[in-house]
């Protein structure tokens, strides 16, 4: 269990969010699944929905802007920076897009929104008022962010270039992955996406939320309207299942303790 009220070590993903078609579906899946009280922040902030577990923040679900179109709705990772311009000018100059330059958003902090140069979509995130994730590694909560790719190697070099990671390879025979370390601490991983994947499944990042439970997790999804891909395996690091939720979003759920 972390819990934090400061800001998140530059280069760590410190906040996730979805931008969903319809709000009020999402409320009660989220609230059933994962146990979070989601509150509207109104008008002013677009119905950006605050979700929180034991009062402290997890993420947050919002409408999907109109300008988004046909586009699917995914759950976002936001990694923490000190200076979101200076980051901007590294992401493009380290070969990646600027799809939202950095701008402030009221006095909770300044974001802006890119793309690696293979097109997985992140967010970056210098903290005013808002720091981001207050409680991780919890049943409910963010527990781990991945990035899957469809050039590996190119992303190992633009992450470690624009982050500053150390990257440690974990490949082995027939599959691709390492870990995004800073100070030798993992703070998520790169992997490249199997073969087997269709050719329509761009490069992405995803994230995992922890549950007591994932069997159970699992039986109460499909209740809720959500979908299983696949049957949950066993890891050295809990019990897991890729799923998406009553609206379509892919997300990850793996076990994990309550202490």
């Amino acid at each position: 269990m972390v819990f934090r009220d400061t800001p998140w070590p530059d280069g760590t993903p410190c906040w996730v969010d979805a931008m969903v078609a319809d709000v009020q579906r999402a409320v009660p899946f989220y609230s059933g699944l994962l146990g979070w009280e989601l509150q509207d922040q109104g008008e002013e902030y677009g119905h950006y929905h605050i979700a929180k577990l034991q009062g402290r923040s997890v993420g947050a679900v919002g409408p999907k802007p109109p300008d988004m179109g046909d586009m699917p709705s995914v759950w976002t990772t936001y990694i923490a920076v000190t200076d979101a311009d200076k980051i901007a000018t590294k992401i493009t100059e380290a070969g990646g897009q600027l799809i939202v330059p950095p701008g402030d958003v009221g006095r909770e902090g300044r974001m802006a929104m890119a793309a690696d140069p293979a097109g997985a979509v992140f967010g970056v995130w210098q903290s005013g008022e808002t720091k981001g994730l207050q409680i991780t590694n919890v049943p409910g909560s963010l527990v781990w962010n991945e990035c899957m790719t469809r050039d590996f190697e190119g992303a190992k070099s633009f992450y470690a270039e624009v982050f500053g990671y150390r990257i440690e390879d974990m490949s082995g025979e027939g599959f691709s992955y390492a870990t995004l370390n800073l100070d030798d601490r993992p703070i998520g991983g790169l992997g490249a996406l199997p073969a087997e994947v269709p050719a329509d499944v761009p490069s992405h990042w995803s994230v995992y939320f922890g549950v007591s439970d994932t069997d159970a997790s699992l039986a109460k999804l499909r209740e809720l309207g959500g979908t299983a891909l696949g049957d949950p395996r066993d890891t050295p690091y809990g019990r897991m299942a890729q799923v998406t939720d009553n609206q379509g979003v892919p997300f990850n759920i793996i076990s994990v303790s309550s202490e």
